[in-house]
């Protein structure tokens, strides 16, 4: 895992400095429109309740920071570690995930107690520790690395705890999107030359995380990318065409998903006379926007569309040299966790949404590159197991931090999955 260059010991401090209190005070800020009573709900496995996430996310700086570095730290409670532990096995025994929700004690003002304590002896620490070992560093900038993440999950986790309430009460009230000037895209698709391309993260002096390393070359065929993801309109077609009704367009697993769970539409849609609503974070209920990119669908969803429109869904090299060589990936324009929008968009003239909105299923299972290989000790633990049964996403969405996001960067979900803001961008051979 590599982190970016800093020139001096001092720049080094200041920046970890800087980064944690921003970081740490942007879970605090995803919190703030909270009711105590939502910080501890967990209405599926797949969520965690915002108080785990907020004692999880302070116990990776207090277990691999504070810990084994800081002299004379005073550990706050043995027992957390147990409690928040997410699944690093080589650390200790956990609570499992699917019983997250059971911890109603500590409660919701002894968590933040935590968060309290041990960002005040990060922040000691970080004044008095002079200089930080290449090692160190890499754990500190691993770590505000992984409170982002949670920061993502937190919103996935907040909508999931809301938009199941029977009131659907909102997260935020509803205020004018921040969309961009220009006009809708059109739907075009952007062909790729057939050739021999190199894929991976290259740069030595900013962060990745260890699955995107190892450039390495990979051969593709003539292809082409939609400039643009699919909409809520495209995918209600697809469903008033008896999309979920015909099994042709299904991966056989996928057909037996939608069986089982009695699949009709994407996550937190609901119908509502003729027509269809959707739970959002900012004005809970309301009306689907046909123009904006269909999120909350899985990878079955994902593929039997693409089936249904006569094309097939990109793999992550395609998607990865489409935003080298075609694709225009700048990240001005992004609708990202920094526009507080909370939701996709509707695609506009010079953002063709390969950032942002949100995370984009390709047709790739999560396998590790050429030369990868798994790290020592506990933080070896962070990607190369979960390398089964996945399947790769890329882009970011709008609950990614855009300081977060790189071209390289290899998101991975089981393809049941749908709680994600996820969705579709559509591809062909040539």
């Amino acid at each position: 895992m590599m982190i970016e260059t800093v020139n001096s010991k001092a720049l080094v401090i200041e920046y970890f400095t800087e980064k944690f209190n921003r970081v740490r005070n942007r879970s605090m800020q995803l919190c703030t429109p909270l009711q105590v009573e939502d910080f501890v709900v967990q209405p599926v496995v797949d969520v965690s309740p915002p108080k785990w996430h907020l004692g999880h996310t302070t116990w990776f700086f207090e277990n691999f920071i504070l810990v084994p570095n800081a002299k004379n730290y005073p550990l706050y409670d043995k027992d957390f570690s147990y409690l928040f532990n997410s699944y690093y096995e080589s650390v200790g025994e956990r609570v499992l995930r699917h019983n997250r929700g059971f911890v109603t004690r500590p409660g919701v003002e002894e968590v933040m107690r935590y968060r309290e304590h041990v960002d005040r002896h990060m922040c000691s620490y970080l004044s008095e520790v002079g200089e930080m070992p290449s090692e160190l560093a890499e754990v500190m900038e691993l770590g505000l690395q992984h409170e982002q993440q949670h920061q993502e999950l937190l919103v996935y986790d907040i909508k999931a705890i809301l938009g199941n309430n029977p009131l659907f009460p909102a997260y935020l009230p509803f205020e004018d999107l921040l969309i961009p000037n220009g006009r809708p895209l059109s739907n075009r698709l952007v062909e790729i030359p057939e050739g021999v391309y190199e894929i991976g993260h290259e740069d030595n002096e900013n962060f990745a995380f260890d699955n995107e390393v190892g450039v390495h070359k990979t051969y593709l065929h003539a292809y082409a990318l939609m400039d643009r993801l699919v909409t809520n309109g495209e995918y209600l077609e697809f469903m008033e065409d008896g999309g979920y009704q015909d099994f042709r367009y299904w991966l056989s697993e996928g057909w037996g998903w939608v069986n089982e769970q009695s699949a009709t539409a994407p996550g937190y849609w609901h119908k509502q006379g003729q027509d269809w609503y959707c739970y959002q974070l900012k004005g809970g209920l309301r009306k689907v926007d046909l123009s904006a990119p269909i999120t909350h669908i899985n990878y079955y969803e994902a593929d039997a569309y693409a089936t249904w429109k006569g094309k097939r869904l990109p793999t992550e090299q395609e998607w990865e040299v489409a935003a080298k060589h075609g694709l225009c990936n700048t990240l001005k324009q992004a609708n990202m966790a920094e526009k507080g929008n909370f939701g996709p968009i509707a695609a506009r003239d010079g953002n063709s949404q390969l950032f942002g909105d949100v995370w984009e299923w390709t047709g790739s299972a999560y396998l590790a590159y050429p030369r990868f290989k798994v790290a020592e000790g506990a933080l070896g633990e962070y990607n190369g197991k979960f390398m089964i049964n996945q399947m790769v996403l890329r882009g970011g969405s709008c609950a990614t931090p855009k300081d977060h996001i790189r071209l390289t960067y290899r998101n991975f979900f089981h393809p049941h999955l749908k709680w994600l803001f996820a969705g579709i961008r559509l591809a062909e051979s040539l």
